[in-house]
């Protein structure tokens, strides 16, 4: 299996690639993909790194890993693609959304490519599952290459806002210089965290754009 990620990526990462651990991954994953129904399609495995390029990231959302339903997964995390239905954790986000800046989404499109564009770098820790199986490909080297991913985005640039939204993604924040950037916790948006109080509320997308343009940068348009 060959995977096709941004030059700008290829640069800074390129010492992971030729790891023991990654090459036992990728062979792990052509495997399963070629013997089982995984999730995303291949060609978008990466595609949060080919639709945010490192020079442009700004702001880093950090999920847990892909949606595991059919048609769900597009390589962005919590996204969908257009004509698939909004999941829970979505919808959630999207509340929260219009509770903290007033803004409505589009409830026919979940798809977050818009943020993407904009240098919102949208990774899950795991970057692939079977279907039906939540979890399925953790613990056999995605973790390594995300935190690989997470220690370059803090070590080489700065001012970053990192969202760490639930308890997978906050321990992804030790990997994070807190000196140089700003990182928002909260609760996961799924309903068994929301629905106890941990998401809605929180105003990570005002206190993103807050950030942002006292470092002179131009705010996300959600």
């Amino acid at each position: 299996m060959k995977l096709s990620i941004h030059n700008s990526w290829k640069k800074v990462l390129k010492g992971e690639f030729n790891k023991a651990y990654y090459e036992e991954l990728i062979d792990f994953v052509s495997g399963e993909y070629k013997t089982k129904t995984c999730y995303p399609k291949p060609a978008n495995i990466f595609e949060a790194f080919n639709k945010a390029s490192f020079d442009k990231v700004k702001v880093v959302v950090i999920g847990q890993d892909p949606y595991h339903g059919e048609g769900q997964a597009n390589g962005l995390c919590f996204s969908v693609s257009k004509g698939i239905s909004n999941p829970p954790s979505l919808r959630n986000i999207f509340k929260e959304l219009k509770s903290d800046l007033g803004e409505t989404y589009d409830p026919e499109s979940g798809d977050l490519e818009k943020w993407a564009s904009q240098g919102v770098l949208l990774i899950n820790a795991v970057l692939t599952v079977r279907e039906g199986e939540a979890g399925s490909h953790q613990k056999i080297g995605w973790e390594k290459f995300t935190d690989a991913v997470i220690r370059v985005l803090s070590e080489e640039k700065e001012n970053l806002v990192f969202l760490l939204w639930g308890g997978y993604a906050k321990k992804k924040g030790s990997k994070i210089d807190t000196s140089k950037h700003l990182v928002l916790t909260s609760g996961h948006p799924s309903p068994l965290s929301a629905n106890r109080g941990f998401w809605f509320g929180n105003k990570h997308f005002s206190q993103t754009n807050e950030y942002l343009l006292a470092q002179n940068k131009t705010p996300i348009s959600w």
